[in-house]
């Protein structure tokens, strides 16, 4: 069964077996260095951040913003294909995603303040209940429970392309992207999508620590939690501002 994080897959931990157990991927080496990717994300989004601050103009910020989504969705595909890389390319990815997320959260609070707090809140609160679930059981990645979240994601990753596909000719879906109950409700199901990607994230990084994945798999399965997080942030701010907006 595959997961439906694009970084994390069925056989992401199959042939990467160590005996030496200094050597062994642990899921406290993971929380370890998720803690230093946030930080990296944090420290490039800070300094997006003042730079807006400093002349309260979006346009100051929008190319940076648009170098960490390029730069960042291209280590993403390198660090997927070459794991071995990730101690240093999920670094890379971690501080070109902060350019991104300093960049849009600017854009989003210039227009309602307060909402990068609120989005902020809600991403790290679905995270942490998210654990909680899992590890207590309560939500557990079953065969039906991971086909069920692999077919909605691949579903929603659709709907992007092709409205990005479209706009390019000048045509734009209705609802989606509007403050209507459509488009709330289409941001709702995208939040509880990629909240339940955490599941299978935490399922994938437990099995690759009882497996004796190399040490260099903490890297990157932290980099597969972060690509997690930063979606859910980013829908979050997609479904505050459509509230906000009515």
């Amino acid at each position: 069964m595959r997961s439906s994080n694009p970084t994390l897959q069925d056989n992401t931990f199959r042939s990467e077996r160590y005996y030496s157990i200094d050597e062994q991927m642990t899921v406290s080496g993971v929380v370890n260095k998720t803690g230093i990717l946030l930080s990296c994300v944090l420290l490039t989004a800070g300094w997006t951040w003042i730079k807006f601050y400093q002349t309260g103009d979006v346009q100051v910020v929008y190319p940076w913003m648009m170098l960490g989504a390029i730069g960042g969705l291209v280590l993403a595909l390198v660090t997927a294909f070459k794991k071995e890389w990730a101690p240093v390319t999920s670094v890379g990815y971690a501080l070109l995603e902060g350019l991104f997320i300093g960049g849009i959260s600017s854009i989003f609070e210039k227009q309602f303040p307060g909402i990068v707090i609120q989005a902020t809140a809600l991403t790290f609160g679905t995270l942490f209940s998210m654990l909680a679930a899992y590890r207590s059981g309560f939500i557990q990645a079953t065969d039906n429970f991971k086909l069920g979240i692999v077919a909605a994601t691949g579903g929603i990753a659709l709907v992007y392309v092709a409205t990005m596909l479209l706009s390019m000719f000048g045509i734009n879906v209705p609802y989606i992207y509007g403050s209507g109950p459509f488009g709330i409700l289409f941001s709702l199901f995208v939040v509880v999508i990629a909240a339940l990607n955490f599941i299978l994230d935490f399922d994938f990084i437990e099995k690759g620590a009882r497996q004796g994945a190399p040490k260099y798999m903490e890297w990157y399965g932290a980099f597969a939690l972060m690509v997690t997080l930063i979606w859910l942030y980013v829908e979050f701010l997609r479904l505050l501002s459509k509230l906000r907006d009515r």
